[in-house]
């Protein structure tokens, strides 16, 4: 296990080209090039484990993939059976979105993933699925991985989801592709939509109304192929926007961010809390995309209790933000972070209670009274949102973050750029 230690820093100013391209986009448009006639074209494909895996298992269901390094170009006649074990690594994404797309293929599959992954809960999409025909099995009765799954026809359904799922909602959105019939879905808060996107860019036929019903039509033939360029992920991204936030006299310009409304809930946040955020757009044609600009001013505590499927993923680098911030904050209505990597209330209350910060812990989220951050040593437990956040916390008062290597399933080039504003030592078993 690897530990790294960061010194604090005075100030710092960067303009940033190089954040890790979106991990959620990277995995659709690897899955969704499956569904498509003619070769898709993907460029600045995020070279991380998670999204190599994915990349991997597509190759193992039969696509044809050339990969230069700098463009990846896949080419598919249709999802085939594989022999071989699909393995997710620690991506819930990949796995969650592969029980969708899988379902509605001719054969038999086995997903797997790290520790880590194969205790995290498949029952909320796993669940919907066998109610419209799915064949899916796996332990704990399909909770938990590996899952095996066993292609075939679909209904047609309508159905309305309990909680505001990107990962549920996609599963389900890929299944209706081929159920037998025109499809709905209906979330309580619209989810990140990356999904719909994607697939209307192809001519998928997906609309969704004022009441969150999305409709999906199935496919008269294979879609269009892809042609994108990858946005930078504003999640990786954010970590630096709280740096910039909580180190007096600070400024970053992070470069060709996704501004999609669903993914920079966070960075609104931050801005009711009295950052300084100025955003540069440009269209793409499956996403906004352009510059955000953050400089530092002095926070304040709010409570973030809406859209909260939106900034789920940068709730713990926000909490380092309420930390810094001048009075409480309360994050509530996120149950949802129980049941990531890891139990995230949890890790981040600990963690924060380590570093001298007043928390309380609810069942749905916590609550933040700002104060000095002190220098700790922090367990990521596997968790790579959570390593991150209490890096960047060092960058105020100094850290030690113990088991990094999960950092390299999301943002590989993460150290690379922190290094470029405080100097960090890397120690511990290399394997």
């Amino acid at each position: 296990m690897q530990k790294a230690t960061l010194n604090p820093v005075k100030s710092f100013s960067l303009v940033i080209d190089s954040i890790a391209p979106d991990k959620s986009i990277s995995h659709r448009s690897a899955m969704f090039a499956m569904l498509a006639d003619g070769e898709s074209v993907i460029k600045n494909f995020l070279r991380a484990e998670d999204t190599l895996n994915t990349l991997q298992i597509v190759r193992y269901l039969g696509a044809e993939i050339e990969d230069n390094g700098d463009v990846v170009k896949i080419r598919s006649n249709g999802i085939k059976e594989s022999f071989e074990i699909l393995d997710c690594g620690n991506s819930g994404t990949g796995m969650r979105l592969f029980c969708g797309l899988l379902a509605l293929a001719n054969g038999h599959f086995v997903l797997t993933g790290d520790k880590y992954l194969r205790s995290r809960p498949m029952k909320r999409v796993t669940g919907p699925l066998i109610s419209i025909g799915a064949k899916i099995d796996g332990r704990n009765h399909g909770d938990l991985a590996p899952l095996c799954i066993r292609g075939g026809s679909l209904n047609a359904f309508s159905y309305e989801s309990k909680i505001a799922s990107a990962q549920v909602k996609s599963a389900m959105i890929l299944a209706a592709l081929h159920a037998g019939g025109e499809c709905r879905y209906k979330e309580p808060e619209l989810s990140r939509d990356h999904t719909e996107r994607m697939l209307k860019g192809m001519g998928a036929e997906i609309e969704t109304n004022e009441d969150l019903v999305t409709t999906i039509k199935p496919l008269k033939g294979l879609l269009k192929p892809l042609e994108i360029q990858v946005p930078a992920d504003p999640s990786s991204a954010f970590f630096f926007a709280v740096a910039a936030s909580i180190i007096p006299e600070s400024d970053v310009i992070l470069k060709g961010v996704t501004l999609n409304p669903t993914r920079i809930e966070a960075f609104k946040a931050l801005e009711k809390m009295g950052a300084n955020i100025s955003y540069i757009l440009q269209e793409d044609k499956y996403e906004p995309i352009g510059d955000i600009h953050v400089k530092y001013t002095p926070l304040h505590g709010i409570v973030v209790e809406d859209n909260i499927s939106w900034l789920i993923d940068e709730l713990p680098a926000l909490s380092i933000a309420m930390a810094c911030a001048k009075g409480k904050s309360v994050v509530k209505n996120a149950h949802e972070l129980r049941v990531k990597e890891s139990d995230r209330i949890s890790t981040v209350v600990r963690g924060l209670q380590s570093c001298g910060i007043k928390v309380k812990e609810y069942d749905d989220g916590y609550e933040i009274t700002g104060g000095e951050l002190q220098k700790a040593t922090i367990n990521s437990h596997g968790d790579h949102r959570i390593a991150m956040s209490f890096l960047i916390a060092g960058l105020k008062c100094g850290m030690d973050v113990e088991d990094i290597e999960c950092i390299n399933t999301s943002f590989p080039n993460f150290f690379t750029l922190l290094e470029k504003i405080a100097n960090i030592k890397v120690s511990g078993d290399e394997n």
